[in-house]
């Protein structure tokens, strides 16, 4: 093994701060990220006046390096581990320790699931996921990262605890946006569109899109680590899903849930297709306002409501009526008031005359839907563009007028109107009623325009024959399985939105007018000398195939001929993605798969999916195998950018992981906004985005620090705002690890052989005591927080155990017990450097699998342990016999007086020759300090020179306990164990260091009354025995600092006279 130098943390010399810290928070990150970026300016600023220097330092730079490196291991092959002291490995560099590992791991079959010998899951159980399948539309996006390491963590995690662990790969094939981003390419590269190409050749278009993007996909998730089981990878549209897509149909079909009817829809004139009421995005304005549509050249305006008057037919009267549409009213066939408006008594039962539209006659009508006191009264139906006008005009008989082809331009049935746009006819049809002397007036209205979420053209309400899905009975039974918790829904709040949607569920239209995706496996039955009517739901059977649909249609029309057209329209991309959780175990076929790992574990997933895709599945798991589809839904949040905003390619926002893996400059982030469709305009504010958000670029940052940062992030509070620099944070949290192994590795000596156990062998020292209390501490606080999915509890925790206890104490701390003349003592320290550090790796893998790897491998394996990989070694689970809650308070006390003098030496400029003194409370704490006197005295570092331990007073339990110190101290408390002093020699000026004391008390002072309400508020509160321990303990601390800080201030005051 190569030797390492040891890592340093501060000035040469200086022994590093050791109090324990409490776990880094996001904002703590920022400022040390802050802090060395400064730090770098400066010297930065240093380097300039020497051209060598800058130069030099710029040629080994860890970029440069890491560009010139080339990975020797074969593909597959477990990787060659260079000499650490070699360019590439004496820093961490992420490309060159992540390189190699993904490979080995999947020729090994590691990321496989393990049964046991008779073919059934291991003891332990299964804990299986199936990937959210990402959209072959285009690239993985930060939000694709979150999930993924989300997910993976808790494969991982399953997978090092014994269980039979599956993630299962997969891809979705998006029909509208693929179709959409398709037909756009082909538009750009070849002026066609999909019509010139025909349905078949545009088909194996968007298929070869798919593999290009399927490519880019797969190799950013293997890139990100996720532990994928490929051989089992799936596809919406491979045979096997298809045919559980037919199935599905078929079956639902003949059960009566799925029908055809000729009813309103959703229709994007943009994308040619028929939409859900999911698919619709409701935009809400407070009054007029002009809206870009796309195709039009002028704003459009929105929310005004236009009255005018119909002439009532046979007389001189009209009758007011008010719109937001005016244009939809080429397609009006009836008015309808309230019975019981005596404003229009009179003219119930009559007719009006349609002004534009020659020979068209109204009926008026009476009906207790509208509403009096809303515009004039009178409501204008459009029974064939409005979901209300619908069922009036049902209810009374009117004429259904479709007034609008599927491009959204206007058909005959408009009249004059005809080929006109829709959105220029309402400004032509109100200059006309203006000149019939017919407009009334234009008001403002608050109201809401429906978006096609995916074109954002605004919607319009078409009657269309499509394929519908009956949805109330399987909703109330997707509902009862959340309600007596079968299924359990995270954050709750997330269950109480799914509970209340699902109430007011309607019917699914699962048509869509596309080309790319499943088509819809029913057949219009054309027969021989009759009228082909397609609206006409009885003159469709449903197949399999086309033979048993040919089978089913000669049952159903014996003795007459006919031919079969297969609907043209496709099912919705939700239809098949519903039964994603058991399609890609088998389902409908009898698989081992489905039988031994169906159900799945969990759904991790975005809220914003939670209708369109998790209540699916759980309505056609419960209807089709009988079970939940998962028992756990994790619902994480948005990734939005640093200004707080959604990450949208609409607005050149969304970062490309691969970027923060590799790095990438400001000027090529630019570069990128011009390769996308991003919308000229938006390019300009894009690009000052960037310059605010990344001003130097993006650093290379490695996939374990992305993995850990995004985990990090995920309280299952609110949304997350994405920032760079935390990112780099992190990123120097894994060169920490680094270093630390490497330090360690350095001191073990070619023939060390760890011992069979990581439990103490009886001779361990109190740092070695201490540092294993705090791996029991770790393993099981870590193993806690990822069972309630309390994510960034979990890493904070990892963090801590791995930079606070044992890189910035035990590790530099075991430098005095290494160099200690006694061989048991140095065996001792490096048995426990070994078992904490393999611990720390173990525990922080299902973060960060490639780090942990790399550095896992280098070190000795225990006798007869032969674990191959980290990803299948035994995940950290809390020994007792670890656990020694003295050993740790001893040493805390320890490292608590260490800090404290160092401190006081630091803050008043002693250099050398310090006085110190250790004042104890206790007998316990008297105790400790005296037996780990020659710890304290090193760990207070070379400025100290002589420190004594004040004797005790009285029995040692008393208030006053312990002497008091000379005169002229300084004192810095510790704990309500101890307090520590510096002799201030000649003090000049003692009113000030009175006011300074005194303004220190006064902040204790503050604490402790907040202390005292915090443990008064948890009286009654059924908190637990160990968090009010925690809390009283606390404010019996500052009990003590407040003591001593007054008796601090009072003799200072004292050297005044």
């Amino acid at each position: 093994m190569s030797q390492a130098a040891p890592i340093t943390n501060g000035p040469a010399g200086a022994p590093p701060s050791t109090t324990p810290e409490k776990p880094k928070s996001e904002k703590q990150l920022k400022y040390e990220a802050k802090k060395a970026k400064q730090a770098q300016q400066q010297q930065q600023h240093a380097a300039a006046g020497s051209g060598k220097t800058k130069e030099k330092k710029s040629k080994d730079a860890p970029e440069s390096i890491a560009s010139r490196y080339v990975e020797k291991t074969p593909p597959g092959q477990r990787k060659i581990l260079e000499p650490l002291d070699d360019e590439f490995h004496k820093a961490y560099i992420p490309r060159v320790v992540e390189s190699a590992w993904y490979d080995w791991w999947e020729k090994e079959g590691l990321l496989k699931p393990e049964f046991g010998k008779d073919g059934k899951v291991k003891e332990k159980g299964k804990f299986v996921v199936a990937i959210p399948p990402p959209n072959v539309t285009g690239l993985l996006h930060i939000g694709h990262a979150l999930a993924t390491a989300l997910q993976d963590t808790l494969i991982r995690w399953h997978r090092m605890r014994g269980y039979t662990t599956l993630y299962v790969p997969g891809c979705d094939h998006a029909g509208i946006s693929t179709q959409s981003v398709v037909e756009n390419m082909l538009w750009r590269r070849e002026r066609k569109t999909r019509h010139d190409l025909g349905r078949t050749k545009f088909v194996e278009t968007a298929q070869e899109w798919k593999e290009e993007y399927h490519r880019k996909i797969t190799g950013v998730l293997r890139r990100l680590g996720a532990s994928l089981d490929w051989s089992r990878e799936a596809f919406t549209m491979s045979p096997e899903l298809s045919a559980a897509v037919k199935e599905t149909f078929v079956l639902l079909h003949e059960e009566g849930y799925i029908y055809r009817a000729n009813r309103l829809v959703n229709w994007c004139t943009r994308l040619n297709t028929a939409l859900s009421n999911l698919e619709v995005d409701n935009k809400e304005l407070d009054g007029r306002t002009l809206l870009d549509v796309p195709g039009y050249e002028r704003k459009v305006e929105f929310g005004v409501l236009i009255h005018f008057k119909y002439p009532i037919e046979g007389s001189d009267a009209t009758i007011e009526v008010a719109t937001t549409r005016i244009e939809t009213m080429l397609g009006d066939t009836g008015i309808a008031v309230h019975p019981e408006d005596p404003r229009y008594k009179d003219l119930v039962g009559k007719k009006a005359r349609h002004p534009i539209i020659d020979g068209r006659l109204l009926p008026i009508v009476a009906d207790t839907y509208v509403d009096k006191d809303f515009g004039t009264g009178a409501v204008k139906l459009t029974p064939a563009h409005d979901p209300n006008d619908f069922q009036l005009g049902t209810r009374h008989r009117l004429e259904f007028i479709n007034i609008m082809n599927d491009d959204g331009t206007l058909n005959q049935n408009a009249g004059p109107y005809v080929g006109q746009r829709r959105f220029d006819a309402r400004y032509t049809v109100a200059e006309e009623l203006t000149q019939k002397g017919l407009f009334v007036e234009k008001k403002n209205n608050p109201m809401k325009v429906p978006l096609c979420s995916k074109s954002k053209d605004v919607i319009e309400p078409l009657i269309k024959p499509q394929w519908w899905m009956k949805m109330r009975e399987m909703a109330d039974a997707a509902s009862k399985v959340v309600e007596t918790g079968e299924i359990r829904i995270k954050p709750e709040n997330q269950q109480r939105i799914y509970l209340n949607w699902m109430k007011d569920i309607n019917d699914w239209c699962l048509s869509r007018q596309l080309w790319w995706g499943h088509q819809v496996p029913a057949y219009f039955v054309k027969l021989e000398g009759e009228a082909a009517d397609d609206t006409n739901p009885d003159l469709y059977v449903v197949g399999r195939t086309e033979q048993e649909a040919q089978e089913k249609a000669v049952a159903k029309f014996p003795n007459k001929k006919f031919t079969l057209e297969q609907d043209p329209d496709v099912l919705d991309t939700w239809f098949s993605s519903g039964l994603w959780p058991f399609s890609t175990l088998g389902w409908p076929q009898k698989t081992h798969d489905l039988e031994h790992l169906y159900p799945t574990s969990i759904l991790e997933t975005g809220w914003d999916i939670l209708f369109f895709w998790v209540a699916r599945m759980v309505m056609f798991g419960l209807k089709l195998t009988g079970k939940v589809p998962f028992s756990e839904v994790y619902c994480h949040s948005l990734v939005r950018d640093l200004e707080g905003r959604k990450m949208s390619k609409s607005l050149g926002n969304v970062i490309d992981p691969v970027d923060i893996f590799d790095g990438i400059g400001l000027q090529d982030l630019h570069a990128k906004l011009h390769t996308g469709n991003l919308d000229p305009k938006e390019i300009k504010n894009a690009e000052k985005f960037q310059n605010t958000a990344f001003p130097q670029g993006i650093p290379e940052c490695g996939a374990d620090a992305l993995r850990f940062s995004l985990v990090n992030y995920t309280t299952g509070g609110g949304d997350i705002n994405f920032d760079i620099k935390v990112m780099a944070s992190h990123r120097r949290f894994c060169n920490k690890i680094y270093q630390a192994t490497k330090f360690v590795l350095g001191k073990l000596p070619e023939d060390f052989v760890p011992q069979e156990s990581s439990a103490p062998a009886g001779e361990e020292s109190l740092p070695e005591r201490w540092i294993l209390h705090k791996l029991y501490t770790a393993a099981k606080i870590t193993n806690k927080h990822l069972e309630d999915r309390e994510f960034s509890h979990a890493t904070q925790t990892v963090h801590q155990y791995f930079y606070d206890h044992l890189c910035d104490v035990y590790i530099e701390n075991s430098k005095t017990l290494l160099q200690s003349p006694d061989p048991t003592t140095r065996t001792s320290a490096l048995q426990t450097l070994y078992t904490s550090l393999e611990a720390g790796l173990t525990l922080i893998h299902p973060f960060m699998p490639f780090l942990s790897e790399e550095l896992w491998q280098r070190l000795p394996r225990r006798p007869h342990d032969p674990t191959i990989s980290i990803t299948v070694a035994s995940y950290p689970e809390p020994d007792d016999k670890m656990r020694d809650p003295r050993s740790e308070a001893a040493y805390e006390l320890v490292l608590g007086c260490a800090a404290g003098v160092r401190s006081l030496l630091g803050e008043y400029g002693v250099k050398e020759a310090g006085k110190g003194f250790v004042r104890c409370f206790d007998a316990e704490a008297y105790k400790t300090a005296t037996a780990e006197f020659e710890a304290v005295k090193t760990l207070c570092g070379k400025s100290l020179g002589d420190l004594d331990i004040l004797p005790l007073q009285g029995d040692g339990e008393g208030d006053r306990a312990g002497s008091a110190p000379p005169a002229g101290c300084a004192v810095s408390p510790v704990s309500k164990q101890a307090a520590v002093y510096v002799k201030i020699e000649n003090v000049e000026d003692p009113g000030k260091e009175a006011a300074k004391a005194a303004e220190r008390l006064k902040k204790a002072r503050e604490y402790r009354e907040g202390q005292v309400k915090i443990v008064k508020d948890m009286e009654g509160r059924g908190v637990g025995p160990g968090v009010r321990e925690g809390e009283v303990e606390r404010l019996e601390d500052l009990e003590v600092e407040c003591r001593v800080l007054e008796e601090c201030v009072g003799m200072f005051e004292g050297l005044k006279v």
